[in-house]
């Protein structure tokens, strides 16, 4: 027990799958006791085994599977809005990072975005891009982006000097200098940034698929609610959880094999 409190003590890959079992597995009994009890009804908290028993129903009921089809129509919508956020966010960020004036004209512009209640912009989405495909793509970004241009711009920053000074000496330019130096060296830090915009576009998934969306989990969960078929919302929020989570240990891997050398320890 003496590096239970040394954050640079890493865990063997079997003690860290026991202990993250375990804690799902308390999870699960918890969940399990207080739906035997009475303790809570079933209208707040469904059994687990009723939380199963819908999942099942949503994966295949009558030749048709509604969960598959609303994974798709919401793993597409995230797709779309990713690749905006990284086509657009990263190029941005990266200016923001090396050029100080870009990065003083920009930060009054991007910084207050991310205390803002991004969700208040829905009915102004609404407003200007209507209720298709294009506000709830726009949502997504605006949502990601926000969050993904301050840390590219802080990775960028994060580089220390040398690299840029190394480089200068060499013969590069200013710009060689970024490209070449500073940016291959922030790339790990970028590849956060881009991990943490896809985990925020999970959180918001439902919110953007609130209006007017014919497929996807955020429809399939407000229409369960409208009947108050409580146990189908755990499902998809189950769901969207277990998507989220992919992603992210997908994107870690990821990063892990574009990046060894920052990631091995």
């Amino acid at each position: 027990m003496s590096d239970f409190w040394n954050p640079y003590a890493a865990l063997a890959p079997r003690q860290r799958r026991l202990l993250g079992v375990a804690a799902v597995a308390a999870v699960l009994l918890l969940w399990s006791l207080l739906a035997v009890s009475g303790l809570v009804s079933a209208t707040k908290l469904p059994a687990p085994w009723d939380v199963l028993a819908a999942l099942a129903y949503l994966g295949w009921h009558e030749g048709q599977s509604m969960l598959l089809t609303a994974t798709l129509w919401s793993v597409g919508r995230l797709l779309v809005a990713g690749a905006l956020v990284i086509a657009i966010g990263i190029p941005v960020g990266i200016a923001m990072g090396a050029a100080p004036r870009v990065n003083a004209v920009l930060s009054p512009l991007v910084d207050p975005f991310r205390s803002a209640p991004v969700v208040a912009l829905l009915p102004i989405l609404v407003m200007w891009l209507g209720i298709g495909e294009t506000m709830k793509i726009a949502f997504l970004f605006i949502g990601a982006v926000v969050y993904l241009i301050p840390m590219v711009r802080d990775a960028i920053q994060a580089v220390p000097q040398s690299y840029w000074i190394g480089a200068r000496d060499l013969g590069a330019t200013p710009w060689e200098c970024v490209q070449r130096a500073v940016i291959p060296m922030a790339m790990p830090r970028i590849a956060d940034a881009v991990i943490v915009g896809f985990s925020v576009m999970w959180t918001y998934i439902t919110v953007a698929e609130y209006v007017n969306a014919r497929q996807g989990l955020g429809q399939l969960i407000q229409n369960a609610r409208r009947f108050s078929a409580w146990d189908q919302v755990f499902a998809g929020i189950i769901v969207i959880i277990a998507l989220a989570l992919a992603t992210y240990q997908f994107m870690v891997w990821l990063k892990r094999r574009l990046y060894p050398w920052e990631t091995e320890q």
